[in-house]
C-alpha cells in the first residue's frame, strides 16, 4: 500500500468562509489569499493593481480549486470598498473575514520636512481605507451576528524613532481595532490587528529605498530572535489563525509578529 495513503489530510480551518484580502495582489496580501484558499476559503482579492490581480487570483483558484475573484479597488475611496463587500456578498451570500491589509509606507524621519500630501495619502490609505473596510464589512456581519476583522498594522505601533506618517497610521489602526472589538463584540464580530517587523516585500523595500535583501539583513539585526528570518508568509500564518476559529474568544489583540524587535532593552 503507498504510505502517502495513510496520511491525514490537513484540515481546512477556513473551509465554507468567505474573505476580503485588501492589498491582496502582493506581498503580505497575496501570501494570505493562497493560504486562505489552500485552507477552504473563498476569497476576494482587493487591489489597485488590476494586471496583477487578476493574474494572481487566477493562478491561486487553479492551484487550490477554489472561488478565487479580484475586485478592481482604491480602499480610500468608499464606492470602491462598498462595491467589493457588495461583489463579495452578491458572489458567495456572506462575508465572514475582512482583513484590511493595503497599505503605504514613508520615510519622513524629520518633522520639519514633512510633506502634507504625502502624510494625508499615507493616513488616507492605512486609516481611512482600513475604517472603511470595517465600516462596510460591519453592515454585513452585524446581521449574521458574526464575523471577524483584521488589519495589517505595524511594529512601529510600538517602537518610536520610525517615520512620522507611517507610525501616526500605525498607531491609529491598533486604536480602530480596540474600538471596534468593543462595539461589536455584542454582535458576535471580532477585531483583531497583526504588526510584523520589517517584511522583505517588493513594495517595503521600496518605500524605504532597499532592495529585499537589505531589507531582510536590517530586520535579522534588529530582531532577538535569531537563526530564522520572517517573511510574508509567517504573516499569513498569523492571519490565519484569527480567522479561524482557533482564536474564537481573542478580540481587540494587537499581535506583535517582531521576534522580540520591539521589546526594551538594557
Amino acid at each position: 500500500m503507498d504510505g502517502s495513503s495513510l496520511q491525514t489530510p490537513v484540515a481546512k480551518r477556513l473551509e465554507g468562509k468567505v474573505a476580503i484580502i485588501t492589498g491582496g495582489a502582493s506581498g503580505i496580501g497575496q501570501s494570505t489569499a493562497r493560504l486562505f484558499a489552500k485552507h477552504g476559503a473563498k476569497v476576494v482579492i482587493v487591489d489597485v493593481n488590476s494586471e496583477l490581480g487578476q493574474s494572481v487570483a487566477s493562478q491561486i483558484q487553479s492551484e487550490f480549486k477554489q472561488p478565487v475573484t479580484y475586485v478592481n479597488c482604491d480602499v480610500s475611496n468608499e464606492k470602491d470598498i462598498e462595491n467589493a463587500v457588495n461583489t463579495a456578498v452578491s458572489l458567495h451570500g456572506k462575508l465572514d473575514i475582512m482583513f484590511n491589509n493595503a497599505g503605504i509606507g514613508s520615510r519622513d524621519y524629520e518633522i520639519a520636512a514633512i510633506e502634507h500630501e504625502r502624510f494625508r495619502q499615507v493616513m488616507d490609505i492605512n486609516v481611512y481605507g482600513g475604517f472603511l473596510g470595517a465600516k462596510h464589512a460591519s453592515r454585513v456581519m452585524i446581521p449574521q451576528k458574526k464575523g471577524c476583522i483584521l488589519f495589517t498594522a505595524s511594529g512601529a505601533s510600538v517602537l518610536a524613532g520610525t517615520p512620522y506618517a507611517y507610525m501616526a497610521s500605525k498607531c491609529a489602526v491598533v486604536g480602530l481595532t480596540k474600538n471596534l472589538a468593543v462595539e461589536l463584540g455584542k454582535y458576535g464580530i471580532r477585531s483583531n490587528c497583526i504588526s510584523p517587523a520589517l517584511v522583505p516585500t517588493p513594495m517595503a523595500a521600496a518605500d524605504l529605498g532597499m532592495n529585499t535583501k537589505e531589507l531582510e539583513e536590517l530586520g535579522s539585526s534588529m530582531s532577538c530572535l535569531k537563526e530564522v528570518k520572517l517573511d510574508a508568509d509567517d504573516i499569513a500564518e498569523a492571519a490565519l489563525f484569527f480567522a479561524s476559529d482557533d482564536s474564537k474568544f481573542i478580540s481587540g489583540m494587537n499581535l506583535l509578529v517582531d521576534g522580540a524587535a520591539t521589546l526594551p532593552k538594557m
